[in-house]
């Protein structure tokens, strides 16, 4: 139980951040015997995970999917009683390029055969490649430092010699980062590729990262763990400063202070950043944060009378070289075909959702036209239209997770998990295995936990 000292509360742990990976280590630690305050400075728990009522459906604005090996969040939805369902994806999907659209069925779009064989190649190579990644220390690969060099798009440019199947890991690179390949370095890109199972594995539906969805939608996981935690959570409650002494911590924000033994800040890099350290921020964390930022989506959703996709033999899936539209997904209620809500999820992925953002009305309008295009006029009449642009939020600063420019891992990468004196660091940023992902917060927010609990009994 936390103690005052006149005004100033103590406690065991204060951790920064209610998302996943927050949540996960407040859980953690608690079970450990240690007092523990949860400090978030949104209205609500849950990160960058977000499910509201879209028409009549809860469905998700953020982080939504998960699929075969991501075990951690697997089990803890069965131990909240979390359900999921599979991801439709029958029938056939849609590949828009240069103005001209086919439909394909499998894992590989329709393109010309010499493209098409260089894609199925390349796709290879990078499987190949991100398994002589060490997933502790990237930087220990054997071409780390010529991998880190160079960007994903300098590969493209010089690995890969046909247009279409260029064109395609292209697509599959901005949507599993929601950043541009010029953006990130290429070591960055085959270790996180690596940490989720192979590049395949993060781009699929069956036997892929986006194999299912959470019934009530993924931010139910947040919302139970922080019902088991309760007054140990407070929402808006932004945290400016933490100071460091022999005996613990200070932690500040314009709600007050209060005094802990240890701190976990539960947040990416580039929140991280906003937050005054003082002399524990060592010239690597500083650089760190400086030069990992958020990527860049804006998740958009369409709901319908009918799946009128479903009936015409499509499964939903399309992805497209043109418009603003980079990928979609059907993201209908399980008894859609009895009668449920149906609809469609859309992504504006990086550059193109850095260019949309701030302008609502011309996106919506954007959005409306490239579902129309791609799945024929009866997309231009939904029934319910909303979106997210996560690059506004203050809080989250972009989405889906903080990305590594070229010369940032083989440099920098070490400063992700190094604790600053008595200051641990979880979020997903910081998992060896699915970082980016649902799995990853939660691995790594107990890996934090677990750390500052060796820390308590020592």
């Amino acid at each position: 139980m936390a103690v005052s000292d006149g005004e100033v509360a103590h406690h065991d742990v204060a951790i920064i951040g209610a998302g996943l990976s927050g949540l996960a280590a407040a859980r953690a630690l608690t079970a450990a015997g240690a007092d523990v305050v949860v400090l978030e400075a949104r209205d609500r728990v849950g990160g960058r995970t977000f499910s509201t009522t879209v028409g009549h459906d809860v469905l998700d604005l953020g982080g939504q999917w998960i699929g075969p090996t991501q075990d951690r969040v697997a089990a803890l939805a069965r131990e909240l009683g979390v359900d999921t369902i599979p991801q439709f994806h029958g029938g056939k999907k849609l590949v828009e390029r240069g103005g001209r659209i086919a439909s394909y069925r499998g894992f590989l779009p329709k393109l010309p055969l010499v493209a098409l064989a260089e894609l199925g190649v390349r796709a290879a190579q990078i499987e190949l490649l991100c398994r002589s990644v060490p997933l502790a220390d990237p930087a220990k690969a054997r071409r780390a430092a010529a991998w880190d060099k160079m960007s994903v798009e300098d590969w493209l440019r010089d690995a890969v010699h046909t247009a279409g199947a260029r064109e395609m890991m292209t697509i599959a690179t901005q949507m599993v980062f929601a950043a541009e390949p010029k953006d990130l370095s290429f070591l960055y890109f085959l270790f996180y590729a690596r940490s989720g199972g192979g590049f395949m594995r993060l781009t699929e539906v069956d036997g892929g990262a986006q194999e299912r969805r959470f019934v009530g939608g993924a931010q139910e996981l947040s919302l139970r763990m922080a019902a088991l935690l309760g007054a140990r959570i407070r929402l808006d409650h932004a945290v400016t400063a933490i100071a460091q002494d022999e005996r613990g911590v200070t932690v500040r924000g314009p709600r007050g202070k209060l005094r802990a033994k240890h701190a976990i800040l539960a947040v990416p890099p580039a929140l991280s950043a906003r937050i005054d350290l003082g002399p524990a921020r060592t010239p690597a964390r500083a650089a760190l944060e400086r030069a990992m930022p958020m990527g860049s989506v804006i998740k958009c959703i369409a709901t319908y009378a009918r799946p009128f996709w479903r009936q015409a033999g499509l499964s939903g899936e399309a992805i497209s070289t043109d418009g603003v539209v980079r990928a979609t997904f059907d993201d209908s209620a399980p008894d859609v075909d009895r009668g449920g809500q149906a609809a469609l999820v859309a992504f504006v992925i990086g550059d193109a959702a850095k260019h949309w953002s701030g302008n609502p009305v011309a996106r919506r309008a954007a959005v409306i036209a490239d579902l129309t295009r791609l799945f024929g006029p009866e997309a231009a009449r939904p029934v319910t239209y909303v979106d997210r642009d996560w690059t506004q939020e203050e809080w989250s600063a972009g989405c889906y997770v903080g990305v590594m420019p070229p010369g940032v891992m083989t440099e920098l990468g070490h400063a992700l998990r190094e604790p600053l004196g008595r200051l641990h660091f979880a979020g997903t940023e910081t998992a060896t295995k699915w970082a980016g992902y649902f799995d990853g917060a939660l691995t790594a927010g107990e890996r934090a936990a677990a750390e500052v609990a060796a820390r308590l009994r020592g």
